[in-house]
């Protein structure tokens, strides 16, 4: 069928598509949340002649629709994983619809609402409008790399040199200093040209993940003279969520000249909730900021975001307006110039249904469930003989691990053991989680329909896979 005959029948394919949707949401209660297996179609072979976009659906839906997870819905507690809100799924098929390329305003109203949901995010997280700008992103990978890119522009300017048109090796010498990097900034890190090595290990407070100012002030009070320094915060940390002490190292930072990053990727929805927002006080003397929408906004894959105070210089070093593209903008951004990509998907879409739909009051909701969610379930493990939490639980991720029975020596390996018995069970999903020198289980609450219904469901589940990996684990013994 050629594509002309297809677009015939387009309102008969998006109907089908609405009942897929339908389906698969309705079974989200009966489907398996981890996916089942993997599986290829009967052939290999690319089809020379086409069968059109129904019957194309259906070859879709028969071959793979039954083995796809169920990671949008209420017991996924991989990763830090969104849902999908009604609203989202509705602006992110609006958004393939009407295939905007937001790179350039052009002729496109995507632009101008763009900039409206960044404005509308910078007033949900309580940021200065006036201090920050920035764009959509796939991700906090992006989102870092954009902000890295900004660092080390004003890395170079700090010393009189463009690094983004002369490149790195007749610079400056620059060093990122950070407590628990993200692995995504790691690996901007190498993007960058600064390379991992760049990173210098910053002391951490006790035996947490927070980072420790006197060790901070100290590294950068001892760095070379003509050193440019780079600080890498976190705003809720991967296994614990900790969250940096903004305050003090904001003020470390503009003492011995540093650029100050902070990575919220899903710890800056803290900053919604009245209750929680302390934590991430001081983020305003940040210079840039990494968050995820695809994380605690529920809306779907890919979606990130960042904010910087001087997008002038992401400009600068990501800026390429060739001439078909350098089109008259009435005061709009050329979002080319502020990210990697030069064609960029309308990502602001179901951003902007979102908060549009839900409001703040929404997202604070949800924040606030899936944190009261947390500590039940924190709770649970920390009273039962079954089970240990590795680390205190003080917003949305819980890191545990299973107390093996007597005569298992490898504790980690039996961990692995329980969680796989967990997984293929279908009630939850999780993943590995590691804390303190010990191997364990993580837990991370972020879906916008997770209830305590659910939450009794997967304790149970938890309960049923320890007894099944004690019996493995018994008879391996």
């Amino acid at each position: 069928m050629s594509m002309r005959d297809d677009y015939q029948n387009l309102s008969d394919l998006l109907q089908d598509v609405v009942s897929a949707t339908e389906a698969f949401h309705g079974a989200l209660p009966e489907r398996p949340v981890a996916a089942r297996k993997r599986t290829g179609g009967p052939s290999t072979d690319l089809p020379g002649h086409g069968i059109g976009g129904k019957a194309a659906l259906r070859e879709f839906l028969d071959q793979f629709g039954g083995d796809l997870s169920g990671s949008v819905g209420s017991r996924y507690f991989g990763f830090v994983t969104g849902g999908a809100t009604p609203a989202s799924i509705a602006g992110d098929w609006l958004a393939g619809a009407v295939d905007q390329n937001v790179a350039s305003p052009g002729d496109s109203v995507a632009v101008a609402i763009t900039v409206q949901a960044l404005n509308w995010l910078k007033q949900l997280f309580n940021l200065p409008e006036a201090s920050y700008d920035g764009a959509f992103t796939t991700g906090a990978t992006g989102a870092n790399f954009a902000c890295l890119l900004a660092a080390r522009e004003w890395a170079g300017e700090k010393a009189g040199y463009d690094i983004a048109r002369k490149g790195l090796a007749g610079g400056p010498p620059i060093a990122i200093y950070s407590a628990c990097p993200h692995a995504s900034f790691v690996k901007v890190a190498r993007f960058s040209g600064l390379g991992e090595d760049s990173i210098h290990a910053i002391a951490r407070i006790g035996d947490t993940e927070e980072m420790d100012p006197n060790a901070l002030e100290a590294a950068l009070a001892s760095a070379p003279a003509d050193q440019q320094k780079i600080v890498c915060a976190s705003a809720g940390t991967v296994t614990t969520t900790a969250f940096d002490d903004l305050v003090s190292i904001g003020s470390i930072c503009r003492r011995y000249g540093a650029w100050l990053h902070v990575d919220g990727a899903f710890g800056l929805f803290a900053r919604t909730v009245p209750e929680l927002a302390g934590r991430t006080s001081g983020i305003e003397m940040a210079d840039s900021i990494t968050v995820d929408g695809h994380k605690w906004l529920n809306v779907p894959y890919d979606s990130g975001f960042y904010f910087t105070r001087r997008v002038d210089l992401i400009e600068r070093a990501a800026g390429g307006l060739p001439a078909y593209l350098d089109v008259e903008s009435d005061g709009l951004p050329h979002y080319i110039n502020r990210v990697l990509e030069g064609s960029q998907r309308f990502r602001a879409l179901p951003v902007w249904m979102t908060l549009c739909a839900y409001g703040a009051d929404g997202v604070r909701e949800t924040v606030r469930a899936n944190v009261d969610q947390a500590a039940k379930l924190a709770a649970f493990l920390r009273d039962s003989p079954q089970f240990e939490l590795l680390s205190p639980t003080t917003l949305n991720v819980v890191c545990f691990r299973g107390l093996p029975p007597d005569g298992v020596e490898n504790a980690d390996a039996w961990n692995k053991l329980l969680l796989a018995e967990l997984n293929a069970g279908g009630t939850a999903f999780m993943t590995p989680g590691a804390y303190g020198g010990k191997g364990g289980i993580r837990a991370a609450f972020s879906n916008w329909q997770t209830r305590d219904e659910d939450l009794d469901q997967t304790i149970a589940a938890l309960q049923t896979a320890h007894e099944a990996a004690t019996r493995k684990g018994s008879l391996a013994a």
